[in-house]
């Protein structure tokens, strides 16, 4: 028991150099902790991006890329096909379709078509008429009506499937994805222009449909859109049993690039398949730089902290060279002597690591949010590509989005299980200052140190 009381003693002998060694590696030991607590953090939320985010694949016919292009539709046995490809974990269906006001429904479009618009429907029209010369070369020009888009999806809480990234109901309530009945979602501008709230009907496909609820996207387009039971639309446009796309999500963004090549052997010819794989991983890119920093911060600050004590106790030794040996001299023998220098050791390593880890729960969020800013201001995520038209558009943009807030919502939590790494930590770091020295007090032998003093 007097060794353990030596030990401790001597640890606050010199009280300026024990407060000094002290502060210098609580600082150490506060540095190591937060680079591990942010390491944990960045990692749980590198996981969580990687099972929710990026994790798309989508596959259309042949040929079609929206409205544009030429094909066959899809199938709900392709659909069959994609499910049980591993690593699948979703596939949402989604057919769309267009209408026009005086033919194919009595709503008014909410989207004026300005220069874009006649543009386009000129160039139709043109085109159309390429049989009237007169007409054709004419600059005569007619007013155009955008034509009033319809998605129907198997999954509403899919926002890739409705090509938006937010998607609230604003009133009315959502209905079953699984119905055939003609009901619709109509998007608030649409509703405004046309004065519908829910319950109200309206007329598309020579059919009544009701409103049951309107929505809000935050999105000029798709807010004067409609959204209707998938099964309701194909049979409404006669489609029945067809889709215009698929949404395939991936059990990660490590398994993606595996998905969309078995899609493309299953399907073969029939579809084009378009994965985010790239910009998943231009997404996480922030994660990944603030996890490289926080480990290489972690073995940095583990290593400062063994040096500071080794040097500490090195010191210390060479100081009490004549201690050692008297103590040597009365029957003391090297196990003993160790033992007091590394009680010492620790006593030293484990105060410092009390004052650490308090500075650590003040300064963790602080020193992650400037890793946070520095991994955003120098990692500037791909944005879409531009062969990938549609899909890539709208999956490029919610990835990128989707990463940018997961990192804005990091977020240090200090728990029982951190708190005892870092005292698991200071253990490591005095058993390892300790081992030159223990060495050191081996070799002194003790006729020679009171020989010469």
């Amino acid at each position: 028991m007097g060794v353990f009381h030596r030990g401790v003693r001597n640890a606050f002998r010199n009280t300026v150099r024990s407060a000094s060694v002290i502060f210098i590696l609580a600082l150490s030991i506060c540095m190591a902790l937060i680079m591990f607590m942010s390491l944990k953090t960045v990692q749980t939320k590198i996981d969580s991006v990687k099972s929710s985010i990026g994790n798309i694949v989508t596959v259309s016919p042949a040929g079609i890329r929206g409205f544009e292009g030429g094909g066959q539709l899809l199938t709900s046995e392709n659909v069959k096909t994609v499910s049980e490809i591993n690593n699948v974990t979703k596939v949402v269906s989604v057919l769309n379709d267009r209408v026009n006001n005086g033919t194919d429904t009595n709503l008014q479009s909410a989207i004026e078509a300005g220069n874009f618009g006649n543009r386009q429907g000129n160039r139709q029209f043109r085109t159309n008429d390429s049989s009237n010369t007169a007409i054709n070369n004419s600059i005569t020009q007619r007013t155009f009506t955008p034509p009033i888009q319809i998605v129907a999806t198997s999954d509403l809480s899919n926002t890739a499937s409705l090509n938006v990234a937010q998607f609230e109901i604003t009133s009315g309530t959502l209905f079953d994805v699984n119905t055939s009945d003609n009901v619709a979602l109509v998007g608030k501008d649409l509703a405004t222009k046309n004065s519908l709230n829910v319950d109200s009907t309206f007329q598309a496909y020579s059919k009544d449909i009701k409103v049951v609820g309107i929505y809000d996207t935050g999105n000029a387009f798709t807010n004067s859109s409609l959204v209707v039971p998938l099964v309701t639309l194909q049979n409404l446009s006669d489609q029945s049993g067809l889709i215009s796309e698929m949404v395939v999500q991936t059990s990660s963004i490590d398994s993606v690039g595996s998905v969309a090549n078995d899609i493309k052997t299953a399907l073969g010819n029939s579809a084009d398949v378009v994965s985010q794989q790239d910009n998943s991983n231009s997404a996480i890119a922030p994660l990944q730089n603030i996890k490289t920093i926080s480990l290489y911060g972690l073995i940095g600050s583990l290593v400062a902290g063994s040096i500071i004590i080794l040097l500490t106790i090195v010191m210390i030794v060479r100081e009490r060279r004549q201690e050692i040996g008297v103590l040597k001299a009365i029957g003391a023998s090297n196990a003993l002597v160790i033992t007091q220098f590394s009680v010492e050791s620790l006593v030293l390593t484990l105060t410092s690591s009390v004052l650490g880890i308090l500075l650590g729960i003040v300064l963790s969020n602080p020193i992650l949010n400037v890793l946070v800013n520095n991994s955003t201001s120098s990692t500037t995520p791909s944005g879409p590509g531009g062969g990938g038209g549609r899909e890539f558009a709208r999956l490029g943009a919610g990835i990128i989005n989707g990463s940018t807030n997961s990192i804005r919502n990091l977020h240090n939590v200090i728990g029982i299980d951190i708190i005892l790494y870092g005292l698991l930590a200071a253990i490591a770091i005095a058993l390892i200052g300790s081992a030159i020295p223990s060495y050191m007090i081996a070799k002194v032998r003790p006729a020679e140190v009171l020989r010469s003093e």
